[in-house]
């Protein structure tokens, strides 16, 4: 999954960074809201969080932008302003939720859990495909009941695929999975994790159609 974190605060965009990468997320960021608003446009998101009061463009301004540029991902507002009025004018223009600083990194975690699997049309922390199960919150793949074995990439290769199990996910998207903004990538990157990843979840699991993506059966 791949995250936008718009925060002008080096200290903390960088402890979001440290956090939600150890979570399993590609994070990217920006730290300004004009630099937040070219990222949104130029690249798809699982989720964005979005500070207020940003140099340039505030966040009201990038939500708003946002929201009419019909980019339909969660977007959460990370803000030092916990005002009752300010939290119902930042769910007004647009956000899905509202977080005012300090707040706790794995309640954090646990928002963003929750709105990626509603955006994507699940429920449930568990996401169950055949005898394969992904429980997000422990950051765990099962098959028949057994826990696999996965690295960093294979595991956020298997997350997007079990988030979107009724459509195949193109190959830009789950580059778009491995990797921020700033690595170079190989042409056959998916595809070598592809190939890893079909060893452990046993033949016929990932199924391909050339030109539109793979997906998991």
């Amino acid at each position: 999954m791949r995250l936008l974190i718009v925060e002008d605060d080096f200290e903390l965009g960088k402890a979001l960074t440290k956090s939600l990468t150890r979570a399993g997320y590609v994070v990217d960021q920006a730290k300004t809201g004009s630099e937040g608003l070219a990222a949104l446009r130029a690249q798809t998101y699982a989720a964005i969080l979005l500070d207020i009061g940003l140099p340039e463009l505030d966040g009201f301004t990038v939500l708003r932008e946002a929201r009419a540029a019909k980019i339909d991902v969660p977007i959460i507002i990370l803000s030092g302003r916990g005002m009752t009025d300010q939290r119902i004018a930042g769910l007004d223009a647009g956000a899905d939720d509202y977080l005012v600083k300090p707040f706790d990194l794995d309640e954090l975690e646990a928002r963003l859990r929750v709105h990626i699997r509603r955006n994507a049309g699940q429920a449930k922390d568990t996401i169950g495909i055949g005898d394969l199960e992904l429980h997000q919150a422990q950051r765990c793949v099962t098959r028949a009941g057994i826990p696999l074995t996965l690295s960093a990439q294979e595991y956020r290769l298997v997350n997007l695929l079990m988030l979107r199990n009724d459509r195949f996910v193109s190959k830009a998207q789950l580059e778009a999975a491995l990797y921020d903004h700033t690595a170079q990538v190989e042409s056959n990157t998916v595809e070598v994790a592809i190939y890893g990843l079909r060893k452990k979840l046993g033949p016929g699991r990932i199924i391909n159609r050339r030109n539109v993506g793979y997906k998991i059966i």
